[in-house]
Parts: C-alpha cells; sequence; structure tokens
C-alpha cells in the first residue's frame, strides 16, 4: 500500500511529475497552499481587495470559491461569487444551481447576470446561425462572457475578479496564439501585467495547478460535479491543443509543467513589447484594440441575423 510522503497516512494521489503520493488531507491542503504561493508571487490580490470569484458552477470554479474561502481571513480579503449564465438549454441551469448551494453554503454573497438581460439574446439564440460564422462557438462566447464578467464585477463593486483557469488552461490559450500566429496577444497572459484602462485586475489562482489535480480536489471535498457538459466544447481549435497536450503528458510525465515554466518565460521576455494598447471602443467606450470592439461588433451581427430570422 501507498503512503503519504508528508504524514505516513494512506496514499491517495501520486504526482507523476513528481513521484510524490498524498493522503487526501495532505493532497487538499497542497492545493490550497500551490493556490496561496502563486497568489503571493504575483501579488494577485492585496489586503482589503473585494475579490469577485467568476463561479460558473463547474467544478475548477466551485474548487476556486472554496480555495479562496478558505484562506480570505489570512489574505485580508472579502469575496463576492460571481456567475454568468450564458442561456444553454440542458447545461447551465445545473451549473448555476450548483453555484447558489455552495455559496449558500459558505455564506459568500452571490450576483447571477445573464447574457439576455445584458445583451437581449441568450448563447442558444446567438449560435442560432452557425453556418455564417467565422469563430468557433467557445470564442464567440468567450467575447461575450468577459463583458458580462466585467458588468457583473461592477455591479458588485469588486477590485479583483478572480477565475478557475488552470494550468492546462492557460498552456492551452499559450499554444493556441502561437497556432494562430497572435503573438501580438501574448501579453495579455502575463499574470503580473496590470491595465488601468480595463474595469478590474483579472488573476488566476490555479494558473500552476494541473486540471485533474483541481477535479480531484473538487472530488475529494465533496463538491458536486455536473452531470451533462457544454454541447459547444468541441468546436474549434482548443480540444484539438487540448487533447495533443494531454497526450504528450501521458507519454512525457511533467510536460506541461514545462510548457508552462517556458510560456512564462517567453511573455516575460517577448510579451510587453509586443502587447497592443488598448483604446476605447467607437460605439460603448469600453477597451478595445481599435474601433468598434468584439462585443460590439458580434452584437451587432447577432441581432442583424435574429432580426432576419424574425
Amino acid at each position: 500500500m501507498s503512503v503519504c510522503a508528508k504524514c505516513g497516512g494512506k496514499g491517495f494521489y501520486t504526482r507523476r511529475y513528481s513521484g510524490e503520493t498524498l493522503c487526501v488531507g495532505c493532497f487538499g491542503e497542497s492545493i490550497v497552499e500551490k493556490s496561496r504561493r502563486t497568489m503571493a508571487k504575483y501579488r494577485m490580490v492585496r489586503r482589503g481587495d473585494r475579490v469577485g470569484v467568476a463561479v460558473s458552477g463547474g467544478k475548477d470554479s466551485l474548487a476556486l470559491l472554496k480555495v479562496l474561502h478558505g484562506i480570505r481571513q489570512d489574505q485580508g480579503t472579502e469575496l463576492v461569487a460571481i456567475s454568468v449564465d450564458e442561456g444553454v438549454a440542458g447545461y447551465r441551469d445545473e451549473a448555476i444551481s450548483h453555484a447558489r448551494g455552495l455559496t449558500s453554503e459558505l455564506g459568500i454573497e452571490h450576483l447571477v447576470l445573464s447574457y439576455k438581460e445584458l445583451f437581449g439574446f441568450t448563447l442558444d439564440e446567438a449560435l442560432d446561425w452557425k453556418e455564417d460564422r467565422e469563430v468557433s462557438s467557445c470564442s464567440f462566447c468567450g467575447v461575450f462572457r468577459r463583458r458580462a464578467i466585467d458588468e457583473a464585477a461592477a455591479k458588485a463593486g469588486v477590485s479583483v475578479v478572480a477565475t478557475a483557469h488552470n494550468l492546462d488552461d492557460y498552456v492551452q490559450t499559450f499554444m493556441m496564439n502561437l497556432l494562430h500566429g497572435d503573438v501580438s496577444r501574448l501579453g495579455w497572459l502575463d499574470p503580473a501585467y496590470e491595465d488601468d484602462s480595463f474595469p478590474v485586475r483579472r488573476v488566476k489562482p490555479f494558473m500552476e495547478i494541473y486540471e485533474e489535480e483541481i477535479a480531484l480536489f473538487a472530488y475529494s471535498s465533496g463538491l458536486p460535479l455536473q452531470s451533462v457538459s457544454c454541447p459547444y466544447m468541441h468546436e474549434g481549435l482548443r480540444s484539438e491543443v487540448r487533447d495533443w497536450l494531454d497526450e504528450l503528458e501521458a507519454g512525457h510525465s511533467g510536460m506541461k509543467n514545462v510548457l508552462l515554466r517556458s510560456s512564462l518565460d517567453v511573455i516575460t521576455n517577448y510579451g510587453s513589447a509586443s502587447r497592443k494598447a488598448s483604446v476605447p471602443c467607437s460605439n460603448c467606450g469600453n477597451p478595445s484594440s481599435g474601433g468598434l470592439c468584439n462585443v460590439c461588433r458580434m452584437k451587432a451581427a447577432v441581432e442583424q441575423h435574429i432580426n432576419y430570422r424574425g
């Protein structure tokens, strides 16, 4: 029987990339400590911050809320949970229910905003004209979700928003930018970067933790798991990059960690020079790379097609 390297108890999980075996308790503590170290390294939160935690209701975001709730007093922060209901039939309702359940259990303020009330349409309605779109569903949704989180953050009066993007998400995004030739976007991945033109700071406390470890933490903590996946999740390049990185990691343990370190080196040495300055959108005034922001551009396209169908 395997034993915990920390306390000698019954082994629960072995990190293939390090060979370290941990019991349930020590494994959970390691996730909290990794998150704490990442937050300290990049000064993600400051004492007195009112932190908005983006809680979709999936395993990663529920785990993040639980971790941040556990260390909030040490950090000197106040938490507010922020959820965005994109309007995906048969999927989002369950997740929002999970988010409401945990925030109620932890006694955390919870704000829910929907695409419908913010933009006038649900994601399902917006994606009904799929054959005419030039971007994947995930890319399309991401543009609106980021704006919705900003709107929710402003309504909640928070100074920083924490998202549950993990190590896998981070390296996937880095690789996708390279494969798309979007090197000018690499600077936005710098975890220490701040842009005063944006309403709130965005931080990723889980960015140095494997997705499978976050899932195991959620399971071992008794957090609810969704019974269905987003019906749009397998569209676009990200799904292929995810599968490729998983296959690489299976054959070469620790490869994702190596890629994370390499991506941070590239971003540190190149990202600041490549980063484009943001300017106000000519329509809504929110930060944009120039002219109309993506939200206004895509919203106009959706409205045009919805009106055409009507």
